[in-house]
């Protein structure tokens, strides 16, 4: 099989060939039909965080497909099934972060793409007991974006706590973005959306984005002030600036979900003026089981719509140098 493979930080992804995997015992084998392309597969490329990977391995944590083989004792999903392998791909069960519905924040968990080998590949392994199945008639390449950029802005709104008529900013309207802004607006949110390039823009106008600002030609912050402050600010941008704007932006008892990981990203937070006006900074790291269950509910439903495009496999590093200059559209999916 053929797989995109890091060899190296800093380097092109080569594209290899491989056997294909054999499922362990609760293990399972799929057959790639769509892999979407998240900036977290390109910052573990890079090597960009304080955690790193071991290279050589397989990025890719929002991969789509059929089963291909089970392994011994597996009895939740059947060869044929088509099933999506996010970022957390396993969690221990037993720890009080798993018991207390917080297995993403399980000390012993395995991260798809990043600890464990991805989905830039024809054929991936997954722990049967983290595939979700995808509902009848969602398509594959639109399943896959919702796999991880889905999941991951569904529980920022939730960890957010937007309630009806909140105003509630979304800075940076990208693959995650244009998801947050459907989920905020499902959760009855009043949606602010903010970016810089002209075509995120108009997505943003396209999807029911009440308030749009241009970063470029306005300040965010003044913008929302002058609408008496957001509720709750969403940071999505790769950018410490967008950060710190979103903070200004908020009105007293405001609250600022970070999702974004910037590098070497940092936030400065006035003391004083948080303690004053009762603000809260929360980090907010993607979605269990549950919420992808959810996630894949609403778009089932119709409630969603998620913007991407579909490129081979072959191309991924073209690929993630457009995502690295605002080139590509809201997801680039990849197929073999």
């Amino acid at each position: 099989m053929k797989a995109a493979v890091v060899r190296a930080f800093g380097e092109p992804l080569v594209l290899e060939e491989r056997p294909i995997p054999e499922p362990g015992p609760g293990q399972i084998t799929v057959r790639m039909q769509a892999s979407g392309l998240c900036h977290t597969d390109i910052h573990a490329a890079n090597g960009d965080w304080p955690v790193k990977p071991t290279p050589p391995f397989v990025p890719g944590h929002e991969g789509v497909g059929p089963v291909y083989a089970v392994g011994e004792g597996v009895t939740s999903v059947k060869i044929g099934d088509v099933v999506a392998v996010p970022w957390l791909g396993y969690a221990c069960g037993e720890c009080k972060h798993c018991l207390t519905g917080w297995e993403t924040l399980c000390l012993k968990q395995q991260n798809t793409g990043y600890s464990v080998d991805g989905c830039y590949a024809e054929y991936f392994l997954a722990e049967a007991a983290f595939a979700a199945k995808v509902p009848a008639g969602v398509s594959p390449f639109e399943a896959a974006p919702l796999t991880c950029a889905g999941v991951t802005t569904y529980k920022a709104v939730k960890v957010g706590n937007v309630r009806p008529t909140d105003l509630v900013a979304i800075s940076g309207i990208g693959g995650l973005g244009h998801l947050a802004l459907q989920y905020a607006k499902i959760f009855g949110g009043t949606v602010a959306a903010i970016d810089v390039t002209d075509e995120k823009l108009q997505l943003a106008k396209e999807l029911g984005a009440d308030i749009v600002i241009d970063a470029r030609t306005e300040d965010p912050a003044q913008v929302l002030q002058g609408c008496g402050g957001a509720d709750v600010a969403i940071g999505l941008a790769v950018d410490d600036k967008s950060f710190a704007t979103a903070y200004a932006g908020l009105r007293r008892g405001g609250r600022l979900v970070l999702v974004a990981l910037p590098a070497a990203g940092h936030l400065s937070i006035p003391v004083f003026d948080t303690v004053l006006n009762g603000t809260s900074v929360i980090g907010s790291i993607v979605g269990t089981r549950a919420d992808l269950a959810d996630v894949f509910a609403l778009h089932a439903q119709g409630r969603t719509r998620v913007s991407y495009e579909t490129r081979e496999l072959g191309t991924v590093n073209e690929s993630i140098a457009d995502v690295l200059h605002g080139k590509a559209r809201a997801r680039i999916v990849l197929q073999p």
